[in-house]
């Protein structure tokens, strides 16, 4: 028997697949996707490699196949459909077959389990009795005092009981070696769910939603595996379709993964699948320990967990008879990966569904282009709810021009009228959200003298402001003291612009004393349960006013808020990104959707420099349709996606002239590899941060309508790249429709 494995190596020229002959002990022990050592190289030194295959013969010379040494210590197998879909992402979006390996492995290593141990009595009451009077007669006390407890309750928890008697292990130890009692443990999970209980009741559905569930069932039940797209606008009860699609597809033993964009959607998302399919519900983030990640994949594994929910890296949950994704707020930008293999996991989740028999529900108030563009080609089924659950109404919206308000002398980052809303609104006792894209003290620091901005010694960024007099560079890290005076021209009028969130927390408590503040963003957030904590007192009414980062205004149902402020609304506008439009248009409408999801109708006031801009003008109006059609008009006329696909390839490197070099001949290869043609290709350029902690940035970008030309491009400069020796002392990655300009 002979084994196919992948080293754990990221080089291309390792990126290919070594036979190795399995022993005879280790037999029947491997399996596809096992982590194993095995030698390599001429050293024979010993590394990892994972399993993707066997073979009865061998592929070459057989004196020189060398055996695998063993298993991997606390190794954990990928299923063998997961190395089939990390071979298809490798194909895809780049990278070696490892690091794709590693992508859909959803937990590195095994952890210790967590053990619940109990002390049992091991004699009937009449012995224990007699056993109890011999104890206290020969002055045990601690002894005696355990057994009296057990007399009360024979089985009890041993951290418990050990606890309040005060006896050591080794007072239990005597008792077990006198066969009184017995110490038992048992492995438990952890879970990571708490206090959450299981409510009964039934829905009451609105036409809309009635419709959008039929075309579901209707479909699963004749065995069609279509992907669908759920366009409902803000309260339009999405979240009670997708749980009557899952009931549907747990009902024959199915298992379902429910992807939402970012942890601080957890906590209410999962409230409300645990209340309705209880303890078969688990989750998975970044912010859960090891343990606890390492039991809900055991969980996985036993199958207890029918129901998978958690961020991007939950699309990997090995679930055997997987029959549903359902992929929440899918324009998300969280939905790329940034890391190599860039993947997105709509297209990764469309794929896994393809190779194992299920349904795609995505869902979004404002869909991205491209699956809206999906939708339009007929590649995707659209389900619409055009209207609010129960007798919702959308908010009433106002556009404020802020040159106004300086015009007036309103200095404030808070416009005359949406200052006289917050006041209504604390008279009646209702709930305001404030939203802010922006974090912290954080801004950059000019001399409005001169115009001279600070900028980082070793990223080709400006210093932000923070509070404690220091300038930080949030790429690199570096920092240094605040400037006094301008190095420059050497003026004292030199600061920070700031206009953070804590800012915005400082300014409400001044202008609203006595007001109850709660502000969420990446700082208040930083610890467990930062996100839940924050959420669970807002939604206690714990609070007046959550100011927030755009965590707050995504997919969040507070009845209580009648008012959102949406400051600076057009700070991403203007970020040399092609989906700024299209971003911020997303960002407005979901702010704006979080008002009056209660009985009265929301206001939401939206602040803008740029009000006659149409992804503002679409936003103030709630819509979507007007606005996708301005901008597919835009996106034909540029060639971008989803009219065209790009593939952008970023060079990093710590020698700017080799960099150009070696990017000026990829774009060279392109051109030959395009032979007719067909595509456009752009740049090299430097991208907007040239340069991040002194190693150099460049990036080259293909457009054109034939994605399988793009993949062949990407996979003809992979080989070119590794059989130039230039490219060793630099990285090149590559990124299908990128979702920034790097």
């Amino acid at each position: 028997m002979y084994a196919d494995i992948i080293v754990d190596i990221t080089h291309e020229k390792l990126d290919k697949v070594f036979q190795y002959g399995v022993p005879p002990r280790l037999e029947g022990a491997l399996r596809v996707g096992m982590e194993v050592i095995v030698p390599f190289g001429k050293s024979n030194k010993e590394i990892c490699g994972y399993v993707v295959g066997f073979s009865d013969k061998p592929g070459y010379d057989e004196t020189k196949i060398k055996e695998v040494l063993g298993v991997a210590e606390d190794s954990v197998a990928i299923e063998a459909k997961l190395v089939a879909l990390a071979a298809w992402m490798k194909e895809h979006y780049g990278g070696t077959m490892i690091q794709a390996l590693k992508t859909v492995l959803p937990i590195k290593k095994q952890e210790k389990a967590q053990e619940k141990r109990r002390i049992r009595l091991l004699l009937s009451e009449e012995e224990g009795r007699r056993r109890l009077e011999v104890l206290l007669g020969k002055n045990q006390k601690a002894r005696a005092r355990l057994l009296a407890a057990l007399l009360d309750q024979p089985e009890q928890d041993y951290d418990l009981l050990t606890k309040k008697m005060n006896v050591t292990r080794a007072v239990v130890r005597a008792l077990e070696e006198q066969k009184i009692v017995s110490l038992e443990s048992e492995k438990v999970f952890r879970n990571p769910i708490r206090h959450k209980r299981q409510s009964a009741g039934t829905m009451e559905f609105t036409a809309e939603q009635e419709h959008a569930i039929r075309v579901f069932r209707e479909d699963y039940r004749k065995g069609i595996r279509n992907t669908y797209l759920v366009y409902g606008i803000t309260g339009s009860g999405k979240t009670e379709v997708y749980m009557e699609m899952i009931a549907e597809a747990l009902k024959e033993g199915g298992q379902v993964i429910v992807l939402i964009p970012e942890i601080a959607l957890t906590y209410q998302t999962v409230m409300r699948f645990y209340g309705r399919f209880g303890g078969r519900v688990s989750i998975l983030n970044s912010r859960m320990s090891p343990g606890e990640r390492f039991d809900q994949m055991e969980r996985v594994k036993a199958g207890e967990v029918d129901v998978m929910i958690g961020p991007r890296s939950a699309l990997f949950t090995p679930f055997t008879r997987l029959r549903l994704i359902v992929i929440d707020e899918e324009h998300e930008s969280a939905y790329k990966s940034e890391q190599t293999p860039r993947y997105h996991a709509r297209e990764t989740a469309i794929e896994r569904a393809k190779r194992e028999g299920a349904s795609v529900v995505l869902g979004s108030a404002t869909p991205s282009l491209s699956a809206f563009y999906a939708c339009k080609c007929g590649r995707f089924q659209l389900l619409e709810l055009k209207n609010r659950a129960g007798a919702g109404e959308l908010p009433k919206v106002y556009v404020e021009d802020m040159r106004n308000e300086l015009k007036k002398g309103n200095r404030s980052i808070i416009s005359d009228r949406l200052k006289n809303l917050i006041d209504s609104r604390l008279n009646r006792r209702e709930q305001i959200m404030l939203f802010l894209n922006r974090r912290g003290y954080a801004g950059f620091v000019s001399c409005r003298s001169c115009g001279y901005v600070v900028k980082c010694p070793h990223c080709d960024v400006s210093l932000a402001s923070h509070k404690g007099g220091k300038m930080v560079c949030h790429y690199c890290g570096h920092e240094e003291p605040q400037a006094e005076v301008c190095p420059s021209c050497g003026s004292q009028y030199i600061g920070g612009f700031r206009a953070g969130t804590q800012q915005i927390e400082e300014l409400v408590k001044r202008q609203f004393p006595g007001t109850r503040v709660l502000r969420m963003d990446l700082d208040t957030t930083r610890v467990k349960d930062g996100h839940e904590k924050i959420l669970e007192a807002f939604a206690s009414e714990e609070a007046d006013i959550l100011i927030g980062t755009q965590m707050i205004v995504k997919g969040h149902d507070f009845p209580n808020v009648t008012l959102v402020g949406i400051l600076a609304a057009d700070m991403s506008l203007y970020s040399g990104d092609y989906r700024a439009a299209e971003r911020t248009f997303q960002l407005l409408t979901q702010a704006a959707g979080r008002a009056g999801r209660g009985k009265g109708r929301g206001e939401v006031v939206i602040q803008t420099y740029s009000p006659e801009h149409y992804s503002i003008e679409m936003a103030a109006a709630q819509d979507y349709e007007g606005f996708y059609a301005a901008e597919m008009e835009y996106r034909g006329l540029m060639g971008y996606p989803p009219v065209e696909q790009l593939l952008a390839v970023l060079l990093t490197g710590p020698d700017e002239n080799m960099l150009d070099t070696a990017a000026k001949y990829l774009r060279e290869f392109a051109m030959r590899v395009d032979r007719k043609g067909i595509l456009q290709i752009i740049g090299p350029a430097s991208p907007y941060v040239a340069k991040v902690s002194d190693v150099y940035r460049r990036v080259l970008y293909l457009k054109g309508r034939d994605y399988r030309l793009l993949i062949e491009v990407k996979d003809r400069m992979e080989q070119y790249i590794e059989i130039n020796r230039g490219f060793r002392s630099m990285r090149v990655q590559f990124d299908f429709n990128p979702m920034n300009v790097f």
